[in-house]
């Protein structure tokens, strides 16, 4: 069994990017990039689909040689070390979902994309996906990649043996809250003794956080992380733990799969690219698993961009393979590659995309999975998100793997996050 791609956890300040950026000077022309026939990509593995970047350059081989690097470690980091130090620059480089708000602030390093045209397909992609690539004084840096939208997998036959709803549409409507959602694992526990509906209580919090329109620092540069969005979901989580539905392993972990393997922990709060890390990392439960919708709503947990840098000498080209590359049909080869959850809702009823899946029972995943990605929640998507965030995880995870007092992590990581504001200049 593979431990999941996406099991560590992410942290770090996002001040940190916004400060190594913010060394080079506004406006200043880079001055490398490509030279005559050569443009370079910059991604990382499994960013794009593979089949897609090679008919990507046997289409434009007759223009331009398009050298697509994978590039490994801290993509994030090589990135704007490159950036800062002007020199190797790629001309055209993705950019990861968690990251953009890092970049934002910085958008004079990347090409506006709305100069090449990008506003004629703005209908093609979902709004809100769209709007998460433009930075705040209205310039283009992102055009859309994937998404993540989450949806409830779980395992068929331990519902049905558990007394609960077992059929997709059924799960879908009836555990449509987290009251229902929360009483199904109270009689998952009971019926089979040892078993849980969830690894952790991150699962609830953070995407109870991702079901609203408002995250941790406002446009105003303002800390809200103590406000009654975050307290809701704060909430949610610890009485996830209180009733006992939620286990104290760690996700990602030989343990935790070892537990999805046996059906003691058949059930997640999963973004459409765990559908994957279920298939690579409990192949022997093929068949067991269905995906219904998440309590409430959608939520979503990932998705990237493509961006140009300033650095290009050809934008309207690199504009012209990027529209290409990231169009319905390729969104689609995309998916069947590399698990890239289209951005294009043109996607949804290609026909690579209606296929029956067998792992999941023959059910067509793309029911549950394209209409959620349609209606997650606009939020503002503030470069201190990450570093004002990471202390309350950490907290919420100390209640539910270490069993610290609820009421005292919340008050450490109140302080933690004003700490961290103070040093980054964000009011509270």
């Amino acid at each position: 069994m593979r431990l999941s791609r996406r099991g560590l956890l992410r942290a770090g300040l996002a001040g940190t990017a916004a400060t190594a950026l913010g060394g080079l000077a506004s406006g200043c022309a880079v001055p490398t990039g490509s030279t005559g026939r050569n443009m370079v990509l910059w991604y990382w593995d499994g960013g794009l689909g593979d089949t897609v970047v090679e008919k990507a350059r046997a289409r434009y081989g007759g223009t331009v040689d398009l050298k697509a690097i994978k590039i490994g470690g801290y993509y994030r980091s090589k990135l704007i070390t490159t950036l800062a130090g002007r020199a190797h620059i790629p001309d055209v480089a993705g950019l990861k979902g968690e990251d953009m708000a890092s970049y934002l602030p910085n958008a004079d390093q990347f090409v506006d994309l709305r100069t090449l045209g990008a506003e004629k397909y703005r209908s093609r992609y979902l709004a809100w996906k769209w709007d998460q690539g433009i930075a705040d004084d209205g310039s283009m840096i992102g055009f859309p990649i994937d998404c993540g939208p989450v949806a409830h997998i779980y395992q068929y036959d331990v519902f049905r043996r558990a007394g609960l709803p077992y059929e997709p549409d059924d799960v879908s409507r009836e555990l449509d809250t987290w009251e229902k959602f929360f009483t199904a694992g109270e009689q998952l526990k009971r019926r089979i003794p040892g078993t849980y509906l969830l690894t952790d209580v991150n699962s609830v919090f953070e995407n109870a956080v991702q079901q609203g329109g408002k995250r941790y620092v406002d446009r105003d540069r303002h800390f809200i992380g103590d406000q009654e969005h975050i307290r809701a979901a704060w909430a949610l989580a610890v009485e996830a733990k209180r009733r006992g539905i939620v286990s104290d392993l760690v996700n990602g972990t030989p343990d935790q799969l070892s537990a999805l393997q046996d059906g003691k922990l058949p059930s997640q709060l999963g973004a459409s690219w765990a559908t994957s890390d279920i298939k690579n990392g409990v192949p022997k439960t093929k068949g067991r698993w269905r995906v219904a919708d998440m309590p409430v709503r959608p939520a979503n947990n990932g998705g990237s961009f493509l961006a140009i840098t300033k650095a290009c000498r050809e934008p309207e080209q690199a504009f012209r393979i990027i529209t290409w590359m990231l169009d319905a049909a390729n969104q689609a080869q995309g998916y069947v590659d590399a698990g890239l959850f289209p951005s294009t809702p043109a996607s949804y009823g290609l026909r690579q995309l209606r296929e029956p899946d067998e792992f999941f029972g023959g059910q067509v995943t793309m029911d549950v999975f394209g209409p959620a990605a349609q209606k997650i929640a606009v939020a503002y998507n503030s470069p201190y998100d990450v570093a004002l965030g990471q202390p309350i995880k950490d907290e919420i995870k100390n209640v539910g793997v270490l069993g610290k007092n609820p009421d005292q992590a919340w008050k450490d990581a109140m302080s933690t996050c004003r700490r961290i504001a103070d040093h980054l200049g964000v009011s509270h």
